[in-house]
C-alpha cells in the first residue's frame, strides 16, 4: 500500500445498489384508488466491493461492457452519488467530466452558457472575460455564440462543455467517454489536451470503449464486469483481455442469431475433452500452417463417431467447416473410456483478425449430436497487407501488355 502523499484516489470496500420499481403510480386516479398501496422494488447492486488505488500521476482507464457498473464508478469518485458500503478517499481537488453540459439552459445563448457553466467550476466573471475566446477557439464555435444552446447538436455542446472544462487546474480529472460525441477535428484537439496532461502528471481517470486511446495514454487500467473488479493491471495486459472478450461475445451472440439450431440439446455420451494448436503459437502469419487436434471422451459405447470444426469470424459467420463424415474419415466404435484424437491442418487462408472456434462431436451419420464445445480455441492471424474479403486465397496479380 501506498503512503498517504502519493495516492489520489482510494476506493475501499465500496458496494453500490439502487431499488428498482416494478409498479408505477402514473395517475391521480389510480393513487386515489389505491392510496396504500406500496411500489414494489428489485435491489439492483450495481458495485460489489470494489477495492483499488490510484496513484498521483496515473493516467488510470477503466474498461467494461455497457451496464458493467462504470459511470456508477465514476459518479462515486465525483462525489455525485454516496456508496451504500465503504468509502472513497479523494486527495487533491477534483474536477468531473462525466456528463458535460451539466447546468447548460437550452433557452440561453451559447455565450450566456459560457458564463453560467464557468460560475458552476468556481470561476469569478472576470477570469471568465479572460478565457472566453480561448474557451470559443477551442470548440471552434465563435459562429454560433449568439444562438441559443437549443439550436446546438449534441456535438457542439460536447465541444462547448469540455472547452470551458478544461479550464479548471484541478489535480485529479474524471473523464467518461467525453470524446464519443465529438467530430474529428475537435478528438485530435483532445488527445493533444490528453498528451498534456500526461507529459505534466496530471492524475486522470479516463473511462472509454476507445482501447486505441486507452492504450496510448493509460498507465494501469481496470477492467470492471457486472460489478466486479475482473482484473487490473498493465494496460496491454488488459486491453487484450477485454477486447477479446467483446470479440467472443460478439461472436457468439450473432452466430446464436444465425444459427439457431446451434443450441439444440446435446447427450453427452461423447465429449470434447480438449482442443489445442500443435504449435502452441499465439498469432498465425502469412505462411503458417494452421494445425488444430481436437481430443474426444466416450461415456458410453459409440458405434460411428463425427468429429467436426468449426471456425467463425468476429461477426458470427462461418469460415471454414469441416468434420470426419464429410471427408470421409472411418473411425473405429468407441467404447466407454476411450479417447480418439483428431487433426486438421490448413492453410493460412484466413485475413488478418480473431476467430472463435467450435469442436462438436456427434455420431448416426450427425442425427444425434453429443457435444458443442464453443469458443474452444480462438485463431489469431496477421497479415501484411489488407484485404476486404472473408478469406484469402493465394494469388497471383499479372498485367499483360497488349
Amino acid at each position: 500500500m501506498s503512503s498517504t502523499k502519493n495516492f489520489a484516489i482510494k476506493v475501499n470496500d465500496v458496494t453500490k445498489s439502487f431499488l428498482l420499481p416494478h409498479e408505477k403510480t402514473n395517475s391521480l386516479k389510480s393513487k386515489i384508488i389505491n392510496p396504500f398501496k406500496k411500489n414494489k422494488y428489485e435491489k439492483q447492486e450495481v458495485l460489489k466491493n470494489i477495492n483499488f488505488e490510484i496513484q498521483k500521476g496515473d493516467f488510470f482507464g477503466i474498461v467494461g461492457k455497457n451496464g458493467s457498473g462504470k459511470s456508477t464508478l465514476l459518479k462515486l469518485m465525483a462525489g455525485i452519488y454516496s456508496p451504500n458500503k465503504g468509502n472513497v478517499e479523494i486527495n487533491g481537488s477534483l474536477t468531473p467530466f462525466i456528463e458535460l453540459g451539466v447546468g447548460f439552459n437550452p433557452e440561453l445563448t451559447g455565450r450566456e452558457n459560457v458564463f453560467l457553466n464557468g460560475a458552476l467550476l468556481g470561476f469569478n466573471r472576470e477570469t471568465m472575460f479572460k478565457i472566453y475566446d480561448e474557451i470559443v477557439e477551442f470548440a471552434e464555435l465563435e459562429r454560433f455564440m449568439d444562438q441559443k444552446l437549443k439550436n446546438y447538436s449534441s456535438g457542439m455542446q460536447v465541444r462547448l462543455a469540455f472547452s470551458i472544462a478544461i479550464r479548471a487546474q484541478s489535480d485529479i480529472l474524471l473523464l467518461d467517454e467525453v470524446l464519443a460525441v465529438g467530430d474529428y477535428n475537435f478528438q485530435k484537439k483532445c488527445f493533444k489536451y490528453f498528451t498534456e496532461l500526461k507529459n505534466n502528471n496530471r492524475t486522470v481517470i479516463f473511462v472509454s470503449h476507445d482501447m486505441a486511446s486507452m492504450t496510448k495514454y493509460c498507465d494501469k487500467v481496470l477492467y470492471l464486469e457486472s460489478g466486479n473488479i475482473k482484473k487490473i493491471g498493465k494496460t496491454s495486459e488488459i486491453v487484450e483481455e477485454y477486447m477479446m472478450d467483446q470479440v467472443l461475445f460478439a461472436a457468439e451472440k450473432e452466430r446464436k442469431k444465425l444459427n439457431p439450431d446451434s443450441e439444440k440439446q446435446t447427450t453427452k455420451a461423447l465429449s470434447v475433452k480438449s482442443a489445442k494448436f500443435e504449435d502452441n503459437k499465439l498469432v498465425y502469419y502469412q505462411d503458417d500452417k494452421i494445425v488444430i487436434t481436437a481430443e474426444v471422451l466416450a461415456r458410453r459405447k459409440i458405434e460411428d463417431p463425427i468429429i467436426g470444426i468449426v471456425i467463425y469470424n468476429n461477426m458470427g459467420q462461418k469460415v471454414f467447416e469441416s468434420n470426419t463424415l464429410w471427408k470421409k474419415v472411418i473411425l473405429k466404435p468407441m467404447e466407454k473410456g476411450d479417447t480418439m484424437k483428431c487433426t486438421w491442418e490448413l492453410d493460412n487462408n484466413f485475413t488478418t483478425g480473431e476467430y472463435p472456434i467450435d469442436v462438436a462431436v456427434a455420431s448416426d451419420s450427425g442425427m444425434t449430436m453429443h457435444d458443442v464445445s464453443k469458443n474452444i480455441l480462438v485463431l489469431n492471424v496477421q497479415k501484411p497487407y489488407p484485404t476486404a474479403g472473408i478469406a484469402d486465397f493465394d494469388h497471383i496479380v499479372k498485367i499483360v501488355k497488349e
